[in-house]
């Protein structure tokens, strides 16, 4: 793994204040860095880490992985950060084309490229010693849910268990452009795939019930503004069909969880993946009333209640895991 580097002091806007990271990170009780890794295809993607400062050795490294147009320097930290006060090690990067790593903003030309990528990263931290004998965990929302499906069906043994945010196994139809438009861009696509003009709804809007949270997620410096590129839906309605099409081989434990009322992606699909992966350890949690960003954009007490269940989850798998180390 490569070395990272301690945060620095900077001025920077950060969806908690103005509060230096550094400082930030302090008060919340945890230790945390930044660094690049630079992928096996040499693509240099950046990187961050939320560490325990109480538990030593952590109960469990947990290997995240964001959803589109967004990254793991805003409110996705707020998870890890929270993760990282119960006792767990986390790492996390900008995926290509998003935040803070190299690539064209907003364009996956290949997720299968990504999951690489993904793998590669955290496999180097896997090699740290000193979280040899620890449970390794993936967690994922929405795209970034998908994504860790497939790392576990590129590498079936090389996690312990999923933690799966609405993922996106499907795009929901309710934000998926009309045929025949599909059609059509799926041919312009194949000349032109950077084109960032697909009609699509504010998935923002359209993804958080607080509205007073809305500007918080807006004031995101990194976040892609732009709309859906050609190649990448593309390459997402690819993924997501064989995704749905392979619930069945999916064998890792996991918790999935989803709102009721996600018009985003649909909590159906995750029912489906409930019922028809073949994982013997699973769980799942739709939740009554609840959107799409169920760990920033809903009612703190809804957030609390989603945190809990996660963290339920993993304390019952670590002490498994320690059981049996």
């Amino acid at each position: 793994m490569e070395k990272e580097n301690p945060v620095r002091h900077e001025t920077e806007v950060h969806f908690w204040g103005n509060t230096p990271e550094d400082e930030y990170y302090k008060q919340q009780g945890i230790k945390a860095s930044r660094s690049s890794y630079t992928s096996p295809r040499g693509l240099s993607l950046f990187t961050r880490s939320w560490l325990p400062v109480s538990t030593d050795p952590p109960l469990g490294v947990m290997c995240m992985v964001h959803g589109y147009g967004n990254d793991i320097s805003w409110t996705f930290q707020s998870t890890a950060i929270f993760l990282a006060q119960m006792g767990f090690a986390c790492f996390g990067l900008d995926i290509e084309g998003h935040g803070k790593s190299q690539g064209l903003k907003g364009f996956v030309p290949s997720v299968d490229l990504v999951v690489q990528d993904c793998l590669s990263f955290f496999d180097s931290i896997k090699n740290d010693t000193q979280f040899n004998g620890l449970p390794f965990f993936l967690y994922g929302e929405s795209m970034g849910g998908a994504i860790c499906l497939l790392i576990h069906l590129a590498s079936p043994k090389g996690f312990d268990g999923a933690v799966l945010v609405a993922p996106m196994c499907k795009i929901s139809d309710n934000i998926k452009p009309r045929w025949p438009i599909p059609d059509i861009l799926l041919f312009v696509a194949k000349f032109m795939p950077t084109l960032a003009i697909v009609p699509a709804a504010s998935i923002l809007h359209k993804s958080i019930k607080v509205e007073s949270k809305v500007p918080i997620a807006e004031m995101n410096p990194v976040r892609y503004r732009g709309k859906p590129r050609l190649g990448t839906v593309v390459e997402l309605l690819r993924v997501t069909d064989c995704l749905s099409q392979n619930l069945r081989s999916v064998t890792i434990p996991f918790i999935v969880l989803h709102g009721s009322m996600d018009v985003v992606t649909d909590p159906k699909v995750s029912e489906s993946l409930y019922e028809e992966a073949s994982s013997e350890d699973k769980t799942i949690k739709i939740y009554d009333g609840m959107l799409h960003s169920l760990l920033f954009g809903e009612t703190d007490e809804n957030i609390e209640i989603v945190r809990h269940d996660i963290l339920s989850w993993l304390n019952g798998r670590c002490r498994h895991e320690n059981v049996e180390n």
